[in-house]
């Protein structure tokens, strides 16, 4: 794994594009940063937090982050280099570990810069602001970037075309920004959560099968939970009433953050939100490569 992360690390800052991805975050940061806490500093509506110009930089995610994850596997497909990879003394596991870490060391590198952040805030006001809360914020910004890599890292995996993976991820990336406000447009009665549940459940039976090629176990699970969802409809319709708005909304990645940049709260909740939602994309990323090693 080691190995690989190296020569990833190294093949961003061999091209213009891990120094490319460096100008846009820092840019766009620094802007924020000016406009929020510095111009405005000793003004009636100064803002002494640096997690609020974190706040205002999310949207860099949604269009920088791709810059890193496009190439990650689809260039590899593309070049026919993947098998090589694959025939390295290591497991699939350590090649998408190297290169997924080698991707969010490049994530982290303006956020280390972004430290600084704090102090110049905390040294302008003579002492005011928070650099506990800056500092989780922070904490945050890094675990939803490693969150938006692993997704856009599973999208490379599946086309060999850096542009598709590129556009693919900035729109899995938007309906992300956009998700609790296109949740609360979802109806609230029964019939609509029933329905959503099913869509949900025909799409967790795709990847079952996807990843085991068992018609058993997709049977097991698509009785059990059709059933399931089923009776809880005809039986007891009220438990189903708002359900699917509430379920879809624990998943609102912008609303964990916003816990740590406005309301200045420690959601341990979201951090493990994050991270559990990276490990998961990891995961299905490895068995992408998995099965086309074996296919």
């Amino acid at each position: 794994m080691t190995a690989v992360y190296k020569r990833e690390l190294r093949s961003y800052f061999s091209s213009m594009m891990g120094y490319v991805y460096l100008f846009i975050v820092l840019l766009i940061i620094g802007l924020m940063f000016m406009v929020t806490n510095l111009m405005s500093s000793g003004s009636q509506g100064s803002y002494p937090y640096f997690a609020g110009t974190l706040s205002s930089s999310l949207i860099v995610l949604v269009f920088a982050v791709p810059i890193l994850t496009m190439r990650s596997i689809a260039e590899e497909r593309r070049s026919k280099t993947d098998q090589m990879l694959l025939t390295y003394p290591v497991t699939v596991t350590s090649v998408i570990l190297g290169k997924y870490f080698a991707m969010v060391t490049v994530y982290a590198l303006p956020l280390i810069i972004s430290c600084l952040g704090p102090l110049v805030i905390s040294w302008e006001s003579a002492g005011g602001g928070s650099l506990a809360i800056d500092y989780a914020a922070i904490l945050a910004f890094l675990c939803i970037g490693c969150l938006f890599v692993s997704i856009g890292m599973f999208i490379s995996s599946l086309t060999e075309s850096q542009i598709i993976a590129a556009v693919a991820s900035m729109g899995a990336f938007l309906l992300l920004f956009f998700w609790s406000g296109l949740v609360s447009y979802i109806p609230e009665t029964a019939s609509a959560s029933f329905i959503g549940f099913l869509l949900i459940l025909a799409l967790v039976l795709f990847a079952l099968y996807s990843l085991t090629r068992s018609n058993l176990i997709t049977a097991v699970v698509a009785v059990i939970g059709g059933g399931g969802l089923l009776a809880c409809y005809l039986l007891v319709p009220s438990l189903l009433s708002g359900l699917l708005t509430r379920f879809l909304g624990l998943f609102s990645v912008t609303d964990a953050l916003g816990n740590f940049t406005s309301y200045y709260v420690f959601d341990v909740r979201g951090l493990l939100m994050y991270l559990s939602l990276s490990a998961l994309f990891v995961f299905l990323t490895i068995q992408s490569v998995q099965k086309r090693r074996w296919s």
